[in-house]
């Protein structure tokens, strides 16, 4: 067989593995959501950083007293962060700042939470930030309302 044809099929299983690689993607965002509760959600893997760096996009899910973060670019089922809403508190809201226009989704702010493992930045719409504070408010009966 020629040097062309081989080349030939072998860029024609790597469109069909992208192609299939996007499909995966869409189906498992889909599972994801279909309990509904989730949202466009990036997280600063390393606060602190430079702005613009350490970002990554995803997906945000409630799930009972967890709000859970998938990267979006993977096709894994379970999530990367889950953070508690016992112990996660939030602390101030802000505009992305230089870079982090560019990187984040856009129109999204930036959210300074804390939890016990440290401070914890978030990136999400004005809409989800409503759903997030209000979210963190209706914490169950018994709650510690001093923290």
């Amino acid at each position: 067989m020629p040097l062309w044809l081989e080349l030939l099929d072998a860029a024609g299983l790597l469109v069909l593995l992208v192609l299939l690689y996007g499909l995966l993607l869409v189906v498992r965002r889909r599972v994801l959501s279909r309990h509904g509760g989730t949202f466009e959600l990036s997280h600063r893997m390393r606060p602190g950083e430079e702005p613009g760096r350490g970002w990554l996009l995803g997906l945000g899910r409630y799930s009972g007293e967890e709000l859970q973060w998938f990267r979006i670019f993977t096709l894994a089922p379970r999530p990367k962060r889950a953070w508690d809403r016992a112990g996660l508190s939030y602390d101030a809201v802000r505009e992305p700042e230089g870079p982090e226009r560019t990187v984040l989704y856009p129109e999204h702010l930036v959210v300074d939470c804390q939890s016990p493992q440290g401070r914890v930045e978030l990136a999400m719409s004005r809409d989800s930030l409503t759903g997030f504070q209000a979210w963190l408010e209706a914490r169950p009966p018994g709650t510690d309302w001093s923290r």
